[in-house]
């Protein structure tokens, strides 16, 4: 294993939890793998590892980013990650407002709707 790798998993599962990062792996197969190990090295050995940004500041930027490109289907994954980056439901809103005016309205608006039903769902978990 690579040290990318094994940074890359370590990362992935202090922000995503060790229940999804399980998950994913069980989910894995022949055909994906090549693509899973891209995400583990790259995304999470290589930009979330870097210190040069808070884990909170990331999980901010991801959230704008995500609801900027209308890449609405990971927004409830990275909201519940905010438990363990230290982004407040405040900062995720700021994303969105900031997102709403770079990106448009109704992109914001459905991160929003995500977000909100994301957190009910959590709240309703303990």
């Amino acid at each position: 294993m690579s040290d990318r790798r094994d940074t890359g998993m370590a990362v992935r599962r202090a922000v995503l939890g060790d229940a999804h990062v399980d998950r994913a792996e069980a989910a894995k197969t022949p055909f994906d793998a090549p693509f899973q190990e891209l995400i583990v090295e790259s995304a999470w050995g290589t930009v979330w590892a870097s210190d040069r940004i808070s884990r909170r500041e990331r999980s901010m930027l991801t959230l704008a980013v995500l609801a900027a490109t209308g890449n609405f289907a990971e927004i409830p994954m990275h909201v519940r990650a905010t438990r363990n980056t230290g982004a407040s439901q405040a900062d995720v809103m700021e994303a969105f407002l900031h997102a709403a005016i770079y990106a448009g309205v109704p992109r914001a608006n459905e991160a929003i709707r995500l977000a909100k039903q994301t957190y009910a769902e959590m709240e309703g978990e303990g």
